[in-house]
């Protein structure tokens, strides 16, 4: 393998520190009561959904900008961004005085879209993901001579994102394993080789939306490899592709590469707010989610606090209200079912009495009466029930059979 310091310095990292304080704040360190209770082990959360544009590609993009030089600021800068590297981007070029443009894919949320237009910059949509949105900025960069300032695979970009990792060591000393939202690298990576430049003892593992996951395949090629399609909420690490750079990072500096379904995603977004009492976007949750469904064993990890990247915070609120639902849903907090019943007067009086009984709210109530099956004094009653969880919804079937309710799911 080739020696990471021969592609990347870590030392740039604290030479970073004082760019990114002019522009990022130094984000808390909080104790999760809600993992540290699932793990049995302290679990702490990194907050840069805290962050002042709400996430940490703010970093980055402040050393980036701020090392161009009085030619490369005249001649402006482009980005290609779902959102969290534009407002990181968009805010640097603001206080450098540095005309932005920002290429996004079609979709990009719409409050990632206007948070970065308050920052100054134009924005552009371009394609359908964020791939076609950097060959977008490429082009606009080779035509006007503007600086690209590439998401995650840059070395000034990297050492920004590391400081992350120096702010980790500091606020928590005897940390063991940091886990950390993964989408191009950039973070991973330079979180990655700051703590482990620093203390080789400390493991560093990070997490993919299994529906946009590059980096399992990269690694087992020895290059990037693109990913054919994509189809994740966590619309901030769906990455198609690695960088170069951030994949020599993590063969060399990253312990472990895992992956989270959607509905982990939504169940974690949905207990950080419901538990931590945090907005977190769905990509943000990616690390929180890799603990709580069990994908990372807490008993296969060293000793010391784990710390929990939440990498952003910037969701838009209807998707917000959906992947809540999601995650109601994925948490059995909503139950569905098929009830038959006498076609009799006094009949559904009779069912909703149960559900009461039970404890369960009713969201819907529809009559079905030509449902293949039924008899000629049947009808089909499908129900939406709100529940507090797996153990109660399973406990309303249970009781609605008892009482002789013939139920489906």
């Amino acid at each position: 393998m080739t020696d990471p310091t021969e592609v990347f310095d870590p030392e740039l990292i604290a030479g970073a520190r004082s760019l990114v304080d002019q522009v990022a704040v130094t984000t808390p360190l909080i104790e999760s009561r809600w993992l540290t209770g699932r793990l049995g082990r302290p679990v702490l959360l990194k907050c840069e959904n805290l962050q002042r544009t709400g996430s940490f590609k703010v970093r980055g993009s402040a050393v980036r900008i701020a090392h161009l030089d009085p030619d490369a600021r005249a001649r402006g800068v482009v980005a290609a961004s779902a959102g969290n590297h534009a407002q990181g981007v968009a805010l640097a070029a603001q206080q450098h005085g540095i005309d932005c443009t920002v290429f996004m894919p079609d979709g990009a949320p719409i409050n990632k879209e206007r948070a970065t237009r308050n920052y100054g910059a134009d924005v552009v949509f371009a394609g359908r993901t964020l791939e076609d949105a950097l060959a977008a900025a490429e082009d606009r960069a080779a035509q006007t001579g503007a600086t690209l300032i590439h998401p995650f695979d840059h070395a000034d970009i990297v050492a920004g994102q590391g400081t992350v990792g120096l702010e980790i060591l500091e606020q928590c000393p005897e940390v063991g394993c940091v886990v950390v939202p993964t989408g191009g690298g950039g973070l991973l990576g330079g979180i990655a080789a700051a703590v482990r430049h620093a203390r080789d003892d400390v493991r560093v593992i990070g997490v993919q939306a299994a529906a946009a996951a590059a980096f399992p395949a990269s690694l087992e090629a020895g290059r990037p490899i693109r990913l054919t399609e994509m189809a994740t909420m966590a619309d901030g690490i769906a990455v198609g592709r690695p960088g170069e750079l951030t994949l020599a990072l993590v063969q060399a500096y990253v312990d472990r590469i895992v992956t989270v379904a959607e509905e982990s995603l939504s169940r974690a977004l949905l207990a950080l707010v419901e538990r931590e009492k945090l907005v977190v976007e769905p990509a943000g949750a990616a690390a929180a989610a890799a603990l709580a469904d069990g994908t990372i064993d807490p008993a296969a990890l060293p000793d010391g606090p784990v710390v929990v990247l939440l990498s952003g915070g910037n969701v838009d609120p209807l998707l917000l209200g959906k992947v809540i639902r999601h995650g109601l849903a994925a948490a059995g907090r909503y139950l569905a079912l098929e009830v038959t019943i006498p076609d009799l007067p006094g009949g559904l009086v009779r069912l909703l009495a149960e559900v009461a009984d039970a404890g369960a709210n009713v969201l819907e109530v529809v009559h079905e009466r030509t449902t293949p099956g039924l008899h000629l004094n049947e009808v089909a009653v499908h129900l939406q029930l709100e529940t507090r969880g797996d153990e109660h919804a399973a406990a309303v079937l249970e009781r609605l059979r008892q009482h002789g309710f013939v139920t489906g799911r």
